[in-house]
Formats: C-alpha cells, structure tokens, sequence
C-alpha cells in the first residue's frame, strides 16, 4: 500500500525559517565566524609546525633581552645596553612625535590652502591649485628624498650654523636642529601650576566665548585674550617660584655643537614631506567642504553686516565641517601609516627601529611585525574614535 504523501503546505512551512531575515543573518555570521577562526588555527598550527621544524624561536620574551645598538634620536632616556623593549618604547614615541606635528602641519596648511583655491584673485587661486595638483600627483617617497637632499645640500656646517633669532639660543645646520634643554629645580611645580591654571583658564574663556557669541551676536577676542592669559601666568609664576629652570644650551665645541636637544635632520625631511604632501589632499576636501554649502549663506552673513571673513568663519566653516570630518580621518590616518617611509632617509621610527634594525638583529620576525601592526592599528582606530565622536557634535540637528 502506497504511503501518504506529505502535504505541499507543510513542506513549505518547515523551511520558512530560510526566509527570516533574523535567523539568515545570524547564520551567515556563524558560517564566515567559522571560515575565519578554521582559517587562523591552520595558519597558526602550520607556521608554529614549520618554525619548530626549522628551530626558530619564538615568544615575547625576547623584550627582556639587551639590545645592543644606539640610535641616534630618543625622546626618552635609551643606551645601547637596553632591552628590545625599551627600543620599541622609543620607536613609538618617535613615531608618534613625527606623526602628531605632521597632523598639525597638514591640517593647518590644508585649510590654508583649500580657502586659498576659492579665492577671488585669480593668482592666488592659481598658485594654490599648482600646489595642489603638483604635490598630489607625485609619489611621497620621491617627496621625502627631494627634501631630504635639499635639506642636506642647503643647510650650513656646524662652524656656520644658522642662528634662529640671533640669541645663540636655537642653530640649524646639516646635522640638525638645535635648542636648550630645560632642568626643573626645587619649586618648579608652583611654575607648572601656573601653566596648568593658565591652560584651564583659556577652555573657561573660549567655552564663554562661544555662549556669548551665541546668545547675543557679540564677538570676544578670545585668541588675543587667550594668547595673554598662556604667556603672562606661566611666566609670572615662573618669576614667584624663583625660576626654577635651568637652561643647558648649545654651544659649539671643536666641529659639532655639545649640549640641549638636536633633532636630527631626517626628522624635519619627514615632518616637512608629510605635512605638505598630505596637505594637498586636506586642501581638496576643504574645497569641496565649501562649495558644498548653499551660497545663500554666505549672502546671508554678508547681509547682516559680516565681512567675507567673519562670514568664512562663523558661517561657512562650521557648516562645511559636517562634510570635512569624513575626509579627515582618513588623511590623519594616512599620515600616522605613511611615517614609516622614514626607513628611507633613516628616522628612527618604529618601521626602521623597531622591524628593520631589531628584527635583524633578534630574528623574532613574526612577533616583531605583529607589535609593529599592533601600534599601527591602536594609532588609526584611535584616531577614527576621536574624529567620528567630533564628527557627531558638528553634524546639523534635524527634527
């Protein structure tokens, strides 16, 4: 006797889960989840069975052993004998260094140049949009050994070095950039006070600033106020403490300078490449910033009595930021990733110190490439987290 067939409906109910978005997303996510982690164990069983087969070490222990090779630049204190640690410490903090002022340069000379390319006299507007398409399309390593040369080849000899502000205080020549080291004394912490007071003082004054700009219209000077309260407390302080500082500056001794803090030239070629480089894509996306907001603004500042710079900047400027921000972030980050072409020119940073120079000498390649992109990956997503949450705050409230 034949069996009864299942009914059509009841088949089709039994895998109408198939069609639930819920369950085929939570699906998906497991299969790729899966794939991923089967994926990591092989390459993880296969090169830990191929290292064990060749006798390669591995582990970080190897942070805990001596170096045994200077480098020319430190923020902090490193001697040869040192640990591989403590190289990749100064590593960061070199890296770092390079990376936040060329952010600083980028940012400013990018602005700079992006409100220069909408400007109504036609030279101006031109020069800026040379730099633009000059430095935009050409490669930033063959940027960073033009300037390195030119650095090299322009700066004077020790014996003649160039006197920033003729004070024998701050020298420039072919072996770096020269400026006194400061030494805290007994009753340095009154001094230090003062500039942390003078810090809070000047947030109190813009966040003031800006409630009675947007309360009342009128306009506080704050930058000149700003720029009064940071230079007259720390410096009052200084004097009530007894000046407690004491300066060791350089001084020429036979064919080199001896004493404060030398910045090596490799230093101001990657500094100077970065910032200009990147600040020709900054300039790009605060041009297209602008023009992206209506031009009834700016007539509608203009109406109301502002000039075309006040207008820029508390009209226009704000606006446009909503559209600036994305950008931003990607060029910060590009900036931190790109610092390490200094293996170019030899800048200590953490792809020449730390991956190149300790890796040859240690042989711990994949531990010493996973810290290496450990740092680089903290730096970008930590960037990202920041400019996103500004991104946030600038954003126009819709109801």
């Amino acid at each position: 006797m034949r069996g009864k067939r299942m009914p059509f409906c009841l088949v089709t109910s039994m895998f109408n889960f198939i069609y639930n978005e819920k369950f085929r997303a939570i699906f998906f996510q497991a299969v790729t989840f899966s794939l991923v982690a089967l994926g990591i164990y092989y390459l993880f069983t296969n090169t830990n069975e191929n290292m064990t087969a060749r006798d390669m070490k591995t582990g970080f222990d190897f942070l805990w052993i001596t170096a045994g090779f200077d480098t020319d630049f430190h923020m902090i204190k490193y001697e040869a004998g040192d640990t591989y640690g403590r190289v990749y410490l100064v590593a960061i903090l070199n890296s770092l260094l390079v990376a936040a002022l060329a952010i600083v340069g980028t940012t400013i000379i990018g602005f700079f140049m992006g409100v220069l390319r909408l400007s109504s006299n036609w030279l101006l507007a031109k020069v800026a949009a040379g730099y633009v398409e000059i430095l935009r399309n050409t490669p930033l390593l063959l940027q960073i050994i033009y300037w390195y040369l030119l650095l090299l080849a322009f700066l004077p000899r020790p014996k003649q070095s160039f006197d920033f502000l003729y004070l024998d205080i701050f020298f420039l020549n072919n072996r770096g950039f020269y400026g006194p080291t400061p030494f805290f004394e007994s009753g340095a912490t009154l001094f230090l006070v003062g500039v942390v007071i003078a810090i809070v003082a000047v947030g109190i004054l813009f966040r003031h600033a800006r409630k009675v700009q947007d309360s009342t219209g009128r306009i506080i000077p704050k930058y000149t106020w700003g720029l009064a309260i940071v230079v007259v407390i720390p410096i009052v302080a200084y004097f009530i403490a007894g000046q407690p500082i004491e300066w060791e500056l350089p001084i020429l001794k036979g064919f080199n300078l001896r004493g404060g803090w030398r910045v090596p030239p490799a230093f101001i070629t990657l500094l100077v490449a970065l910032a200009v480089y990147h600040s020709a894509y900054m300039a790009e996306s605060v041009r297209a910033g602008i023009l992206s907001v209506s031009k009834g603004q700016t007539e509608a500042a203009l109406s109301i009595g502002l000039n075309r710079g006040l207008a820029l900047r508390l009209v226009i400027i704000p606006q446009a930021m909503r559209a600036i921000v994305p950008t931003m972030i990607s060029h910060w980050m590009n900036v931190v990733k790109n610092s390490s072409l200094a293996v170019a020119i030899g800048y200590s940073e953490i792809t020449a110190l730390f991956m190149q120079t300790s890796l040859n000498q240690s042989g711990y390649a994949i531990e010493i490439v996973a810290l290496t992109m450990l740092f680089y990956g903290s730096v970008s997503l930590s960037i990202s987290a920041v400019l996103n949450v500004y991104n946030k705050r600038v954003q126009l409230v819709e109801r």
